[in-house]
């Protein structure tokens, strides 16, 4: 099956607030783009039927020749695919329920969260990702894997802090990126992700 560039759900000017119009098209309509054209490029002629989860947790299966550009291609695919689930035009604040009890007995406090989460981000080197895990404990990856390349579950949530995702606004200052970022995380999102795998691991 050919993979395909999933629509955002708003449009590219609504996290404006944290990230500008020209990021968001630059970053999806280009970039997000790109890793789905040579994903598909790589694939083409091999069996892919395999869902992208699968694809990404078992890159040892894949012929040697296309391993490396399917990691590379089909993590930006799947990691930007999350990536724009995880923010909405209404996000910011805090989450609620479950999830904000989880976080203040894992962290303290949801704000120690923050703290913590947003000082991996900020000291990743070079490009890559920080990703918040179902049990609520965070990883950093470089480039564009993901958990599932380590075989764990799947991130209920990721910040992307590869440069294109920021540039435009913030330069090289990656620390404004971050704080402005908290204010577009949909927590709605988050939380179904957080107990959807808490339903499975019960």
């Amino acid at each position: 099956m050919a993979f395909t560039l999933p629509t955002l759900g708003y449009e590219y000017d609504a996290l404006s607030r944290s990230i500008s119009k020209d990021i968001m098209q630059l970053h999806h309509s280009k970039h997000h783009q790109a890793y789905v054209d040579k994903l598909n490029a790589a694939l083409d002629g091999h069996d892919n039927s395999a869902d992208l989860t699968d694809l990404l947790g078992e890159l040892e299966n894949l012929p040697e020749s296309i391993r490396t550009t399917v990691r590379n291609n089909g993590g930006g695919h799947y990691n930007h695919s999350l990536f724009w689930q995880w923010m909405s035009p209404s996000g910011g604040g805090e989450p609620t329920g479950d999830l904000s009890v989880a976080l203040g007995e894992k962290y303290g406090d949801f704000q120690s969260f923050v703290d913590e989460f947003s000082a991996q981000a900020a000291g990743l080197f070079g490009s890559g990702w920080v990703w918040l895990q179902p049990d609520l404990s965070l990883i950093a990856s470089p480039n564009q894997d993901n958990p599932l390349m380590q075989g764990l579950d799947a991130p209920i949530l990721g910040l992307d802090v590869w440069e294109h995702a920021y540039y435009l606004d913030y330069k090289n200052v990656r620390a404004d990126y971050i704080k402005a970022w908290w204010d577009v995380v949909d927590w709605q999102s988050v939380a179904e992700r957080y107990q959807h795998a808490s339903s499975i691991s019960a």
